[in-house]
């Protein structure tokens, strides 16, 4: 099973990202799949979550109405489209995937059963 997200980089407040995780080895169907991100000195907390077996989607407070999590069955790629960033959105992205959407989405610190590398988003003011 691999994860492997990209599409990081620098942007301007205000500016817009999409990152792209390709998961191989692993159904999206079956899966939980989120993405995270941990900013220097802080915890990885969660930013976004599909799950198909609840048919619904989940967002943190701190995202919602800026960033939108979709999928390409095809491709067996999430996406993270992200619009509107802030300087506070600066962290290293990851995108994990479980069976359960309680350990990867409520339970603090996510646990999941596979984590890909993570891409860097920075957002200069």
């Amino acid at each position: 099973v691999q994860l492997q997200a990209s599409g990081g980089g620098l942007v301007h407040t205000g500016g817009s990202l999409r990152l792209s995780c390709e998961v191989s080895g692993l159904s999206l169907d079956d899966n939980v799949i989120g993405w995270f991100r941990q900013a220097p000195g802080k915890g990885r907390e969660g930013v976004a979550c599909f799950s198909s077996s609840h048919g619904s989607t989940y967002y943190s407070d701190s995202v919602k109405g800026r960033f939108a999590i979709s999928r390409d069955s095809a491709k067996n790629t999430v996406y993270l489209q992200m619009n509107s960033l802030k300087p506070e959105d600066t962290a290293v992205y990851y995108c994990g995937a479980d069976a359960s959407l309680l350990r990867l989405w409520v339970h603090q610190p996510p646990l999941a059963d596979y984590w890909g590398p993570g891409t860097q988003v920075t957002v200069s003011s």
